[in-house]
């Protein structure tokens, strides 16, 4: 009899121990399961973020498209992009890739640079023919800044405007390329 209230301590111990590594598992599959909770919550709002930033964005330049047919000239979406060669060389002019998005079952066209291709006949009879990036903001990054310099040193535009949002609620600023970023 002497030999069973150890065994009854060691039964409880054990009992104990086993309650307490399932209690800090449920408190780890708690905290765990909070975790990704909390981080699905973050991906759907960033989901939704991003499909208003993709509205607010082409419904802007819907806008500078109207806005620009209004001042006469012809715009039209530019369907080519300029190629990059794997040393940072630029090549040559391509047909811009379609790309598709599984979720939405539909092919994206028109992923060129410039977005637009934009033409007005001049009174001499001549044509002026610039390119038009969309930017909200208004700012290019390097890839981009050395495709314009391309394209404006090879002559396929005359110039090449940036249309960003003013500082109006519904106002279009136009910055010309070669007056903010090329200072020769």
């Amino acid at each position: 009899m002497s030999l069973s209230p150890p065994i009854q301590i060691k039964e409880v111990y054990y009992l104990n121990f086993y309650n307490e590594k399932k209690y800090k598992l449920l408190i780890q599959n708690k905290v765990m399961k909070k975790e990704v909770e909390k981080i699905s919550e973050i991906k759907k709002k960033n989901s939704e973020r991003g499909k208003k930033s993709r509205a607010k964005g082409q419904r802007f330049e819907a806008k500078v498209r109207q806005e620009l047919e209004g001042l006469g000239w012809t715009v039209s979406k530019w369907m080519n992009t300029v190629e990059h060669e794997k040393l940072g060389n630029i090549g040559k002019i391509v047909p811009s890739k379609r790309v598709y998005n599984p979720f939405m079952k539909a092919m994206t066209i028109g992923t060129g640079f410039p977005d637009f291709v934009c033409f007005k006949r001049n009174p001499d009879d001549s044509y002026e023919v610039i390119g038009l990036e969309v930017k909200g903001n208004g700012y290019l990054d390097q890839i981009e800044k050395g495709m314009c310099l391309w394209l404006l040193e090879n002559k396929i535009f005359s110039k090449i405007l940036i249309a960003k949002r003013g500082k109006e609620e519904k106002g279009i600023e136009y910055i010309d390329f070669k007056e903010k970023y090329n200072k020769k």
